[in-house]
């Protein structure tokens, strides 16, 4: 599967999922989900979005293995977060809880960050 695939087709799970919580949320009137929602979206769907598109626009980026590193850094991190998020906002941890596997989320998607930068700085002409 290409790496524009993969990023498209997971950003469209989070996009159903974001929906779906959506809908809970606006039928329940229970908004306390409202951040996981936004990230969801935000870090999920249009991100996701954005780098599929990106790399089947620009196939040079997609050709080597940082693409793929950033695909697993930014899925992983993303759901890693979200999930810490949900947590928090169900109150059944706290912030304190969160440490040390938040900051590892959200490291996690700073590098695939800076390595999608890289990425484009390397191989964009």
């Amino acid at each position: 599967m290409s790496i524009s695939r993969s990023f498209i087709l997971v950003g469209g799970l989070f996009l159903l999922t974001g929906v779906v919580l959506g809908t809970y949320m606006g039928a329940t009137g229970d908004h306390r989900f409202g951040h996981v929602h936004a990230h969801i979206n935000l870090l999920g769907f249009t991100l996701m979005s954005i780098f599929g598109i990106v790399y089947r626009v620009f196939p040079e980026m997609a050709e080597n293995g940082l693409a793929r590193i950033h695909f697993w850094l930014h899925f992983l991190g993303s759901l890693l977060f979200i999930l810490m998020l949900a947590l928090l906002f169900s109150e059944t941890i706290t912030e304190a809880g969160m440490a040390p596997l938040a900051p590892i989320a959200e490291t996690a998607i700073l590098v695939g960050v800076l390595l999608f930068l890289w990425n484009a700085f390397k191989n964009l002409k």
